[in-house]
């Protein structure tokens, strides 16, 4: 069985200044053909176009906050899926005031679009379930109200232990199967249960992603075993002054809760026009405490495998 696929594309890193090498904030996931957006900067839709990531299959559009450089994307994208001939609808979740911003835009602009737009406004905690995963609202310390959000799939069910299996008697074929899914089998007179020839339960994986924010323990506890935490580290730390100002991150600081939180992988991202040229002030910060940060670009994919422990 081949492996289930999750993939992080960076279509938009940039801080509130775009630049000629970075598009505003926009991450989107695939999860086994699944596309969930996370923000929609300016021009997402072409950077889709670029990193060839589809955009058809997108149901969901989760936005941590309302700032220009984190929604303005959403008109032409929706634009771009009608002309494509997209009928199913999609959905919009963000903070208070979500359904708002969306009016306006469809008071705005001009839709060819022949599918809804569904709006959930969500709070702290908030959870939206889909088939074998769930975005949960995180709560985030921004200048206007904002969400971040952890993505978190089901645990699975540990490996079947064939050779226990058999020194229990059963025989190979659909016993083997239906202990697999949990169910019971009677073996000459004897009942042996899916327990008995199971592994450990084996975790899902987990992205966290905080938009625009100062480091929170809502965070930290979101992240808590992340297989990747993306997170706010827009200026390094000689910065930290303007960082607590503008409510941002800088990446000392973002690496310090990764390293708390026992996150396995760290990117940083809403990355402040000034490194334009030279990220290694930010790489040197985070370093010191997170050696496996990166700072993320745009266009980068990471693939995240499932995992026993």
């Amino acid at each position: 069985m081949m492996p289930r696929m999750l993939t992080v594309t960076f279509l938009g890193t940039a801080g509130s200044l775009p630049t000629p090498e970075r598009n505003p904030s926009a991450v989107l996931i695939n999860r086994e053909g699944d596309l969930i957006l996370f923000d929609c900067g300016e021009g997402t839709q072409r950077q889709m176009m670029r990193g060839k990531t589809g955009m058809m299959n997108l149901d969901y559009i989760f936005l941590t906050h309302l700032h220009a450089d984190h929604i303005l994307g959403i008109p032409g994208l929706l634009e771009t899926m009608a002309f494509q001939g997209r009928r199913e609808p999609v959905t919009i979740a963000g903070p208070v005031r979500t359904a708002e911003a969306v009016e306006h835009f469809d008071r705005l602009c001009y839709y060819s679009r022949k599918f809804p737009t569904r709006v959930l406004e969500l709070e702290a905690g908030d959870v939206v379930r889909m088939e074998g995963y769930e975005v949960e609202a995180v709560r985030t310390a921004h200048s206007v109200p904002s969400l971040g959000y952890c993505l978190r799939e089901d645990t699975r069910p540990g490996r079947f232990l064939r050779d226990k299996a058999v020194a229990l008697g059963v025989p190979s074929g659909p016993a083997f199967g239906r202990l697999q899914r949990g169910e019971t089998v009677e073996v000459e007179g004897r009942i042996v249960r899916s327990q008995e020839v199971m592994g450990p339960p084996r975790p899902g994986r987990k992205v966290v992603y905080t938009g625009d924010s100062r480091p929170t323990p809502e965070i930290e506890e979101a992240s808590s075993g992340a297989d990747l935490l993306i997170h706010d580290g827009s200026l390094d730390d000689g910065m930290a002054d303007w960082a607590i100002e503008t409510m941002h991150s800088t990446a000392g600081e973002a690496a310090l809760l990764a390293k708390r939180a026992g996150a396995r992988r760290l990117v940083l991202t809403h990355i402040s026009s000034r490194y334009s040229d030279d990220v290694s002030t930010l790489l040197a910060d985070a370093w010191r405490y997170f050696p496996q940060a990166l700072v993320a670009e745009d266009l980068m994919k990471i693939d995240l495998k499932l995992r026993d422990r």
